[in-house]
């Protein structure tokens, strides 16, 4: 089962951003990896849920996606399903942590883990930030059942934010160029001292001005105010093979939101859904339907036509045919996804009982009853 933050953090969905940050901060001291009894893997898991919850862009995302990107995690790409998060820069590895916030900026965390070092005992290490990578985006997008038979390509719309074409992305102001930070002479990170009763601590963070790179631009992309990104609406076409399955979501790679300051850009994931068809019943890649044949047809035998996903065909009713029995048009069913050729389609008979039957009809009726 997927989780959910809220749960691991043991807080309700409308709580407040300090009651989040309070149980993490109880659950961050109990698990750290560094402290006798402490838990790594429940440390990492609390971490990843508060950077999702203290950050209200990423919040907001999640209350209304729900697991997608947990569940991507845990599954893999292609038909498959997300890659979700796939940059918590501040998980705790070995005493090397950032207290800058990562890809959502500084959000708690350094007062957070400080408390932690202090009563540890341990300093703080900071690293360079690379690019922000773009968040991902999921659609649903639903198809016809023929849709699915025959493969199709849809385009949707998606208002989402995309590199600024001004500054192809750099955040400088064309005509203009990056120089070094003042803040940070360059380095991209803020060591900071600070006193206990303990003694004293060293503690790095990544540079609020310069966001860990190190260079911020001379002046600004009058676009994008310096981000690289810009808010656009933007088609996108989406290409569904045929055989798809209801719920199978495809994953367009860079295909979502543009990363900021050039980052790479997120994943664009689309769900399908396929509408049911009266006229057919999909089992994995076979095809059940049903025909409907006389009391004579069944008695002397016939063909019929049958509906297929690829059209009529003519369907041979032997004899003596019983209502409910099946009969078997291979390589009429759907297009196999992962492999060559096509699933089967059967057929079951259905006899329909004449009704309001002439004089002469049950005439003769009775007389093939009183012959058998």
């Amino acid at each position: 089962m997927p989780s959910d933050y809220y749960s691991i953090l043991g807080v309700s969905k409308d709580a407040s951003d300090d009651e989040i940050k309070k149980a993490y901060r109880k659950l961050a001291h109990k698990h750290h990896p560094d402290k006798q009894g402490g838990d790594e893997a429940k440390f990492k898991e609390a971490n990843e849920a508060y950077q999702v919850l203290s950050d209200k862009e990423k919040r907001s995302q999640y209350d209304q996606y729900g697991q997608t990107f947990e569940q991507a995690q845990s599954q893999g790409g292609g038909f498959s399903g997300f890659d979700g998060f796939r940059d918590f820069s501040s998980y705790a590895e070995g005493f090397d942590f950032n207290f800058g916030g990562g890809r959502g900026g500084q959000g708690g965390f350094s007062d957070i883990f400080g408390d932690i070092f202090e009563q540890a005992g341990f300093g703080g290490g900071g690293r360079r930030a690379r690019a922000a990578r773009g968040e991902d985006i999921q659609v649903d997008a639903e198809i016809s059942f023929q849709e699915m038979a025959e493969g199709v390509e849809k385009e949707v719309e998606l208002y989402k934010r995309v590199k600024c074409a001004r500054c192809s992305g750099e955040g400088v102001e064309p005509g203009s160029k990056k120089v070094e930070c003042a803040k940070c002479q360059g380095e991209g990170q803020i060591r900071t001292a600070r006193r206990t009763i303990l003694g004293t601590f060293q503690q790095t963070s990544i540079c609020p001005d310069c966001q860990g790179e190190g260079r911020i631009p001379e002046k600004k992309c009058k676009k994008c105010g310096g981000d690289g990104r810009v808010r656009e609406y933007e088609k996108i076409k989406i290409k569904i093979p045929a055989g798809i399955k209801d719920g199978q979501t495809i994953r367009l790679e860079n295909m979502g939101e543009a990363g900021e300051k050039g980052g790479e850009a997120g994943d664009l994931y689309v769900n399908v859904h396929i509408a049911a068809d009266k006229r057919f019943e999909r089992k994995d890649d076979d095809i059940h339907s049903e025909a409907k044949i006389s009391f004579s047809q069944a008695a002397l035998g016939d063909k019929i036509s049958v509906e297929t996903i690829g059209g009529e065909v003519k369907l041979k009713i032997p004899a003596g045919t019983q209502s409910g029995e099946i009969f078997r048009l291979k390589g009429h069913g759907v297009k196999h996804l992962s492999r060559f050729g096509h699933g089967d389609q059967y057929v079951k008979i259905q006899v329909v009982t004449p009704k309001d039957l002439t004089r002469e009809q049950k005439e003769l009726l009775e007389r093939l009853r009183d012959a058998e």
